[in-house]
C-alpha cells in the first residue's frame, strides 16, 4: 500500500481518537491525569540543584550544557528583600502554588529554598519549579523541568524569563 493511501486512510481515525480522548480527559475534569508524579528528590544535592534530565524540556541556572543553561537571578539589594521579592513574583502568577519539597535540605530550613508547583491550564500539565539563593554570589539559581514528556516547546525557559523580568522590575521598584 502506498504511503500517501495509509496516511489518508488512518489520519482521520488517529486524529478522532486524539481529540475524543483529549476532550473526555478535560471534561471529565481528570486533568490530573496529565500532572505527573511529584519528584521526590527535588531539593539540594551536594548544594545544587538537581540536574537537568537528557530532554530538552528544563533549564537550570547550574547546568554545563548550553541546552539545559540558563542565567540565574541576580540581586543588588539585601538577600532577604531580594528573597521576599521573589515570593512575591511567585505567588503573582495564577497557575503556581508554592509547597514545601519533599526534601529536608539544609536550603529549605533556613529560608532560602523555594519550591513551586506551576499548572499549565486547560491540559494540566504540571512543571517543579526550583529556585536557590546564594547569598556569598548574589545570586538565585533556578531550574524549571516539565514532569512529562519530551519537549517543553520552550515553556520553562520563557517562564524563568518572565519571573526575571519581574523580579527586577519589583527590585527596581524598591530602590526607587
Amino acid at each position: 500500500m502506498e504511503m500517501k493511501t495509509i496516511i489518508s486512510r488512518y489520519l482521520p481515525i488517529v486524529l478522532t481518537l486524539v481529540f475524543l480522548l483529549g476532550g473526555t480527559i478535560l471534561f471529565s475534569g481528570q486533568t490530573k491525569l496529565l500532572a505527573g508524579t511529584k519528584p521526590n528528590n527535588l531539593g539540594m544535592a551536594t548544594g545544587q540543584l538537581l540536574a537537568c534530565p537528557a530532554t530538552p524540556n528544563c533549564v537550570n541556572s547550574q547546568s554545563l550544557d548550553a541546552e539545559h543553561k540558563i542565567t540565574p537571578l541576580t540581586y543588588t539589594s539585601s538577600a532577604e528583600d531580594a528573597f521576599n521579592t521573589l515570593k512575591t513574583v511567585v505567588q503573582s502568577f495564577k497557575q503556581s502554588a508554592i509547597a514545601p519539597a519533599r526534601s529536608q535540605s539544609f536550603a529549605q530550613e533556613t529560608g532560602n529554598y523555594i519550591y513551586a508547583e506551576f499548572t499549565i491550564p486547560v491540559v494540566g500539565f504540571v512543571d517543579d519549579v526550583e529556585f536557590l539563593l546564594d547569598k556569598d554570589a548574589q545570586v538565585i539559581h533556578v531550574r524549571s523541568a516539565s514532569r512529562l514528556g519530551e519537549s517543553d516547546l520552550g515553556v520553562n525557559r520563557k517562564r524563568i524569563e518572565t519571573i526575571r523580568a519581574k523580579f527586577n522590575q519589583l527590585q527596581t521598584e524598591v530602590k526607587a
